[in-house]
């Protein structure tokens, strides 16, 4: 059966940056626009309401002269009336075409319009009527006419100031309304934005800010030799195919890092030649002297001598014997594996492949207990003690003691041990750097700069530590401490 399940899609980083940013610019563009439409009505709304309040104060103005009319009876009053009342209409008429989308109901603005209009034209007809009784000498007061205009005229500015004073209110009530709605899309708005940052932020802190403090911690400890690999980043971005890459890359430096242990310890073997050398030479040298009596005494009687000699020949093999072992044994490649080791006997085999290179004017004291054990890897400690009592030696060209000791520091639970020399010591510029890889103050065919740099490596991999201790004139002490229950390889 053929499943159709679509699998889930995933975006890179870029995608998903690009997306967000998208998102939030139309969240912006929202806000902005209704921002700018509240605004731009608000700002309509009032020029209507400015516009509306002249409209008001040009009718009572014309109400006003109306009024004075009937009481000083007074034919100029009539005059300014109907001429306010025309501003009216033209105020009103600009109202009508230029904001006539704004206007709530154009009926009762037509309406309106009409009774402007109707109100001018009783003004104008009763200042006909009045012009005519004038005229004529009656009294207008007087006249029937005039009497009727009167209360007609009344009546509709009444109504038309009543009218224009009811829009004015309706008018600021709804700017009003207007206001209290710009106020919440305001709140809205900025609650969105505020919700759109955190999500923002929760957005960085997942997809960059996590990732990115795992692989800096990550490449920290591979700094410090660590070489553990770096948690799994399921992101499905550029994030995770970073860490599978480091991933790749530390399976091939710990590979490398094997191979290069590995390399210093064929260097070493290679500095080692002429010392082991020397150092087989004399018990094969014993050997042959001793089979050569033989030959020589085949016929005497005295098996005794005879015995003595094959004796003392035995020993010699078996001294060049542990001298081989030893030798196989330090260049033997083999998996890490912490096991009890009698410390004293470790340091007497490592001696046993260096004493040929250590000159007669060096003192070596080996202040060991002889019953103490250590938990360690004794390939690799072996590694550590050749490469400082290597450096002590360098360092005593011109003679010197070298120190061997260690103990256990029971409250730490630790097992430590130091190889100390009386050599110039090490300056201070080059203190912070002598477990840097292929760092060196020798000459070139006499130094590759790897054997600290492994030691560390070598150290750090127990789970201990490796501190050097020293100053111009005063010697050098390589101190190393080991958790007494022993490490474990890091993978």
């Amino acid at each position: 059966m053929i499943n159709d399940t679509m699998p889930p899609m995933k975006f890179n980083l870029r995608q998903k940056i690009f997306l967000h940013f998208l998102i939030f610019m139309v969240v912006n563009c929202a806000i902005w626009f209704f921002s700018y439409f509240s605004h731009s009505t608000i700002n309509q709304k009032l020029n209507i309401i400015e516009k509306k309040k002249e409209l008001l104060d040009t009718v009572l103005e014309a109400r006003r002269y109306e009024k004075n009319f009937f009481l000083r009876n007074s034919k100029g009053d009539l005059e300014l009336a109907i001429s306010y009342i025309e501003k009216t209409a033209e105020k009103q008429a600009v109202i009508e075409n230029d904001f006539s989308e704004l206007l709530e109901d154009k009926a009762s603005v037509r309406k309106r319009t009409e009774s402007i209009l109707n109100y001018k034209n009783n003004l104008q007809q009763l200042h006909d009527a009045y012009s005519r009784v004038a005229e004529k000498g009656e009294d207008p007061l007087q006249s029937k006419e005039i009497n009727v205009l009167q209360e007609t005229v009344t009546g509709i500015g009444r109504v038309l100031t009543t009218d224009i004073e009811e829009v004015e209110r309706r008018e600021r009530e709804r700017v009003l309304a207007l206001l209290n709605r710009s106020k919440t899309y305001l709140i809205a708005s900025l609650s969105s934005l505020f919700i759109l940052s955190l999500l923002t932020a929760f957005f960085l802190a997942k997809n960059v800010n996590r990732p990115l403090k795992s692989i800096e911690k990550s490449i920290q400890r591979i700094v410090s030799g660590d070489f553990n690999k770096i948690p799994k980043i399921r992101t499905g971005d550029e994030f995770e195919s970073l860490a599978d890459s480091l991933n790749n890359m530390l399976d091939e430096l710990g590979k490398r890092k094997d191979q290069l242990v590995q390399a210093e310890k064929m260097s070493s073997l290679g500095t080692l030649t002429s010392g082991v050398a020397h150092e087989l030479n004399n018990p094969l040298n014993n050997i042959s002297t001793s089979i050569q009596i033989i030959r020589e005494e085949l016929d005497d009687p005295d098996t005794e001598f005879k015995k003595t000699l094959l004796l003392e020949a035995e020993e010699q093999i078996d001294r060049a014997r542990d001298i081989i072992r030893a030798l196989l044994e330090f260049s033997r490649q083999s998996d890490f594996s912490v096991e009890k080791v009698i410390f004293k006997n470790l340091v007497h085999s490592t001696m046993h492949l260096i004493s040929g290179e250590i000159p007669f004017n060096i003192e070596v004291n080996i202040e060991v207990p002889d019953t103490l054990e250590g938990n360690m890897d004794p390939r690799r400690i072996q590694q550590v003690l050749l490469n400082l009592i290597i450096n002590a030696v360098y360092a005593m060209e011109g003679g010197g003691r070298l120190i061997i000791s260690a103990y256990k520091e029971e409250k730490e639970a630790l097992f430590v041990f130091k190889v100390a020399d009386t050599g110039g010591g090490i300056p201070k510029e080059n203190l912070a750097r002598i477990f840097d890889p292929f760092f060196t103050t020798r000459e070139v065919s006499k130094g590759s700069g790897l054997g600290l740099s492994i030691s560390h490596g070598i150290i750090e991999q127990h789970g201990g530590t490796i501190q050097v201790e020293s100053g111009l004139g005063r010697g050098t002490v390589f101190t190393v401490s080991l958790p007494a229950g022993g490490g474990k390889e890091r993978v």
